[in-house]
């Protein structure tokens, strides 16, 4: 393993804002956290928004940034892409933002029901060939109405039309709602969409922005149960 990765393993434990069960402690038990990330992690009320999977937290930044009065929770199994969004939520004097570093598998463990308001998903893996590990699958949908609060909201932002499609097919299936949807985000959504929801959007990751300069289409699509 790297200097580099031994590093930030080493600082995200210094962080109080980062938080790391190991599997077999998630295997045994429930995260203390479940149930009460408001009361005991963020020590305020607000709505409870996750990013699965969120790589090095640049979205779960900036909505924080944008959204102030929301709590935001970064989720993903990788020490070294957390350090990245835990060290700069702490340059940024962020009080709203935490990082997770689980499975998504494991957030039943994790959250309790009806516990989160909001759930984005950004540029997910599309397993290809393998449906059933999709972040939109029946399986993970489960999961998430259950800690979901009654109207709680996915966000799906990817470059893959096949996990694009993928959703759609889904959501029709399970009979969910669409808020909105749109093939293209920045030819078609943006011009559509209130100066709030332009400026979510438009936040961008490092891989998006390079995705876009080769030329590759956004997809987004807004649903609840």
């Amino acid at each position: 393993m790297g200097k580099n990765k031994l590093s930030r393993f080493a600082e995200n434990a210094t962080f109080a804002h980062v938080v790391q069960p190991t599997f077999r402690d998630l295997q045994v038990a429930d995260l203390p956290y479940k149930g009460k990330w408001n009361s005991d992690f963020f020590k305020r009320e607000a709505p409870l928004v996750l990013e699965l999977g969120c790589g090095g937290g640049e979205y779960t930044i900036g909505l924080a940034r944008l959204q102030p009065g929301k709590n935001y929770i970064g989720v993903d199994i990788k020490g070294a892409r957390i350090w990245r969004g835990a060290r700069t939520a702490k340059e940024l004097g962020l009080g709203n933002v935490g990082f997770l570093r689980t499975h998504v598998d494991h957030i039943l463990r994790c959250f309790g029901t009806h516990e989160v308001d909001e759930i984005w998903l950004t540029f997910s893996d599309p397993q290809i060939g393998k449906a059933r590990k999709r972040l939109t699958s029946p399986l993970f949908l489960a999961r998430y109405k259950e800690i979901l609060k009654a109207g709680g909201v996915i966000h799906l932002k990817t470059d893959s039309p096949v996990l694009y499609e993928y959703t759609l097919e889904q959501i029709a299936e399970h009979k969910l709602h669409t808020e909105e949807s749109s093939a293209n985000v920045y030819s078609e959504l943006v011009h559509r969409a209130s100066p709030q929801e332009q400026a979510v959007l438009n936040i961008r990751t490092f891989y998006e922005s390079m995705w876009l300069d080769e030329g590759r289409t956004i997809h987004y699509v807004r649903f609840r149960f």
